[in-house]
């Protein structure tokens, strides 16, 4: 069995989905400490102007917090504020009209916590690409301990023998995959491309690390066979 280990990201890129869809679990990992100017309330998409980035505003960006502890900052209208930048820069493409309603209804309600945001968009666009994935918060598994210790523990508590690992230093993986091989567990390094595909405003050329809605929202159905082809290695 494989499994994938991750903080939980806002409408993260194609990336975070090849090692997640490749995988019979994903667990997320939202009682480990928020990290500013990361991917957990912000992502990027592709306007007329290039990239641009979109951010939920959160309370307390303390890295003392835990993800599942940072509360978003409703006091600015930052719902509608996203809808406006997807509908104007993705209204036209192809396959916009397949997930526009989830979308607005989803930035329509209002969410208290980060973590929730993140979990209910990976959980529903899993599901748009047609995958069958066990989605588990690390909060929720019982299992404590640091770094890559708690990994390989949340792997023998879930009985996988193969762990899927993101892209990182040589001297990193290294010193995980020796602590994962004492526990019989394989690493399988994900050697990630981003892979070229149809985007809105073709004259500027192709931006590579877009949101998957960038994705999502120009080859629809076509989605998950692009991501399982964006890895240089056979998971």
């Amino acid at each position: 069995m494989k499994i994938n280990i991750h903080q939980p990201e806002y409408l993260p890129y194609i990336g975070f989905f090849e090692r997640a869809v490749n995988a019979d679990v994903l667990v997320l990992l939202d009682d480990v400490n928020y990290q500013k100017n990361a991917f957990i309330n912000r992502n990027k998409i592709k306007t007329k102007d290039g990239e641009k980035w979109i951010t939920i505003p959160v309370i307390g960006r303390s890295s003392n917090k835990k993800i599942n502890e940072v509360l978003i900052d409703n006091s600015k209208n930052w719902g509608a504020s996203h809808w406006g930048n997807i509908l104007t820069n993705y209204s036209k493409s192809p396959f916009f009209e397949n997930y526009a309603h989830f979308f607005k209804e989803t930035f329509e309600k209002k969410w208290e916590k980060i973590v929730d945001l993140d979990i209910y968009l990976l959980e529903n666009i899993i599901e748009f690409l047609g995958v069958k994935l066990k989605i588990l918060k690390s909060s929720e598994t019982g299992v404590d301990g640091s770094a890559t210790e708690r990994l390989v523990a949340i792997c023998k508590k879930f009985g996988a023998n193969e762990y899927i690992s993101g892209p990182g230093t040589d001297k990193g993986h290294k010193t995980e995959e020796e602590e994962f091989k004492k526990n019989g567990i394989k690493v399988f390094i994900s050697d990630f491309s981003d892979p070229q595909y149809s985007q809105q405003f073709p004259e500027n050329g192709f931006l590579p690390y877009m949101s998957i809605i960038d994705l999502l929202f120009n080859e629809g159905p076509k989605s998950l066979e692009i991501i399982k082809n964006s890895s240089k290695k056979n998971i």
